[in-house]
């Protein structure tokens, strides 16, 4: 636990997870894809899909490190955040930077939105290349410095979920979690 807000970490897919706000780790398009992406717009149907041609429309997709917000659809959750992950590049281009501004901008929104509970995918990690442990590194240290760095202002999330869909992802995270007052499911 990092103040009055829970980290859990499970292995699960993620439009079944029960809570405010799923991120989505989105591609620039906003109009689904492969992976995680791809599951999220097929599980929240043709409303989540509108809403994302809307925003693709004002202001022509989101750019990698940004984030938006539409209604999730058919999906358990109240909202999805889309949020643009970086492409591996050697670690050339910041992408450390920019998957960090992923967490932070995601926070940022669902404390606008009032969410109690959001769940994380692991951003970058699949077709994007990111090299799995940096990118948990990256998650589990810009959440709980977000988290600190917000202390003396009301809380509105009690609960973070990281969703690992694959063993390597959900080991390095209950490794990583471990040393905090986490749940592990």
């Amino acid at each position: 636990m990092v103040h009055q807000t829970t980290l859990t970490v499970i292995k699960e897919d993620i439009t079944q997870v029960e809570v405010d706000i799923i991120v989505n780790a989105a591609n620039t398009s906003l109009l689904g894809g492969g992976g995680v992406d791809g599951a999220i717009h097929k599980a929240g149907g043709k409303d989540l899909l509108a809403e994302c041609v809307k925003i693709r429309e004002r202001q022509g997709g989101c750019k990698v490190g940004e984030a938006v917000i539409t209604t999730a659809g058919n999906l358990p959750a109240s909202y999805v955040i889309h949020t643009v992950g970086p492409v591996w590049n050697e670690g050339n281009n910041h992408v450390t930077d920019k998957l960090r501004a992923c967490y932070i901008n995601s926070l940022l929104l669902a404390r606008e939105y009032n969410a109690t509970s959001l769940a994380f995918p692991n951003i970058s990690t699949g077709i994007y290349r990111f090299p799995k442990q940096l990118a948990a590194e990256i998650a589990i240290e810009t959440v709980i410095s977000h988290l600190d760095s917000r202390i003396l202002e009301e809380q509105t999330i009690n609960h973070v979920y990281f969703v690992c869909f694959d063993n390597d992802n959900y080991n390095i995270y209950l490794s990583m979690l471990s040393k905090y007052d986490t749940e592990i499911n």
